[in-house]
């Protein structure tokens, strides 16, 4: 299980937190996603073997946030 945390702008809310969380959750591979609004990061566990970060980054930017590097 790999963990990594990323920065993601235009979280304002709840409705961003469910979307998010939502969204990557449902991802084959993916074990948990906890979203921090104040810190602007989104937690994420996942096996590497299952799903990839482009992945990941790219669902959240499906959902309309960007992921800054």
């Amino acid at each position: 299980m790999e963990n990594v945390t990323l920065n993601v702008k235009g979280m304002s809310c709840g409705h961003c937190v469910k979307a998010i969380e939502g969204s990557v959750g449902t991802l084959q591979g993916v074990e948990r996603v906890k979203v921090n609004l104040e810190a602007g990061e989104v937690a994420i566990s996942f096996n590497h073997d299952k799903v990839t970060i482009d992945k990941i980054k790219e669902t959240i930017d499906d959902q309309g946030y960007d992921v800054v590097s």
